[in-house]
């Protein structure tokens, strides 16, 4: 096919100056030798136009660019019917080198074909399937192993903090990662802060990374304390983070502490502990309060009456995410004075 030859030290110069009169054949490889690259064009371009640049022209053999399917759907529309495909949960979860996937149950005898999509759009070393929701007091869920390594165990990267985690033993969710950074950029130096459903620690880890401040980090699921102190040694946080496993309500009883700041990411029930966070919440001090709620005024609602006669300022309020059709993941940082 046709292409011009032009001398290494000017190959940039004629790339961007083919791309900029649209003849530059991107569906082929440019080619180089010692002192020359093979720039190819496309079939329209005119000999004339090269002619007045001084290019030289050449016919020689391009290798063909191939081109990686930019979504799952275009690595399944050959496997699955389109109106199928429409059923497919487009959106799905990355935690270090596991995928988890959200596949409906009219799509089960595709799972197999999805899994594999998955595995090789993201280049993952494991693809699982959301078996149920989360649920029980150490918030798990079942999952099934559908293609590469049946290996549940990640290090997930956010931000710069690594937070080792098995996703079969705790809950771990990468899209509240900004959440976690709003949270981080609050805090200031010298705090003493109270996560009170730390899980893993991904917001303990972030606050201890980015500020000088004294973190006790909460969760009545060992398997999470355990990855808590390992992520804490692999952050190299010792001593900046205090883990503890238990109910929150029951390690609150024997602690004589008060914190300038508390985050209660637990959305489903955290209106139950309410009354023992803001006990143990200086005065001026701010709660960061998680609900699922349809709207932002319940939560707030829910703050006011567990302060009773505390004054309370709300200096933000979000919705973090969509959890189900009409109700979100509900986010509010009030102040309690």
């Amino acid at each position: 096919m046709i292409g011009v030859r032009v001398p290494r030290k000017e190959a940039n110069q004629v790339r961007l100056f083919l791309l900029e009169h649209n003849i530059l054949n991107l569906d082929f490889k440019i080619k180089r030798s010692q002192d020359h690259v093979y720039l190819p064009l496309l079939e329209e371009a005119g000999n004339d136009f090269i002619k007045d640049k001084n290019l030289q022209l050449v016919e020689t053999v391009f290798e063909e660019n191939i081109k990686s399917p930019r979504s799952m759907e275009e690595y399944l529309k050959d496997q699955i019917p389109a109106e199928k495909l429409e059923d497919l949960k487009k959106s799905f979860d990355i935690i270090g080198e596991v995928v988890i996937l959200e596949i409906p149950p009219e799509l089960d005898e595709e799972k197999k074909a999805i899994a594999e999509a998955a595995l090789k759009f993201t280049k993952r070393q494991a693809v699982y399937r959301k078996g149920s929701e989360v649920k029980g007091i150490t918030r798990t869920r079942e999952l099934e192993h559908l293609a590469g390594e049946d290996q549940s165990e990640t290090i997930h990267q956010e931000f710069g903090t690594r937070i080792m985690l098995d996703v079969k033993k705790v809950y771990f969710s990468p899209r509240l990662a900004t959440e976690r950074k709003i949270i981080t950029d609050q805090v200031q130096d010298g705090e003493l802060v109270l996560d009170m459903f730390s899980g893993v620690g991904p917001f303990a880890l972030s606050i201890a990374r980015h500020h000088q401040a004294e973190i006790y980090a909460a969760d009545i699921n060992p398997e999470a304390i355990n990855y808590l102190k390992r992520n804490i040694k692999l952050n190299k946080l010792q001593e900046r983070i205090i883990p503890i496993q238990g109910d929150v309500k029951e390690v609150l009883k024997n602690m004589d502490l008060k914190f300038d700041r508390i985050i209660m990411n637990l959305p489903g029930s955290a209106g139950e502990f309410l009354p023992v966070a803001l006990e143990h919440l200086k005065a001026g001090g701010v709660l960061h309060y998680y609900q699922f709620s349809r709207n932002t005024d319940e939560p707030v609602d829910n703050i006011k009456k567990a302060a009773k006669n505390r004054q309370m300022e709300i200096l933000a309020k979000r919705k973090v995410k969509s959890t189900k059709p009409g109700e979100w993941h509900v986010a509010v940082d009030a102040r309690i004075c």
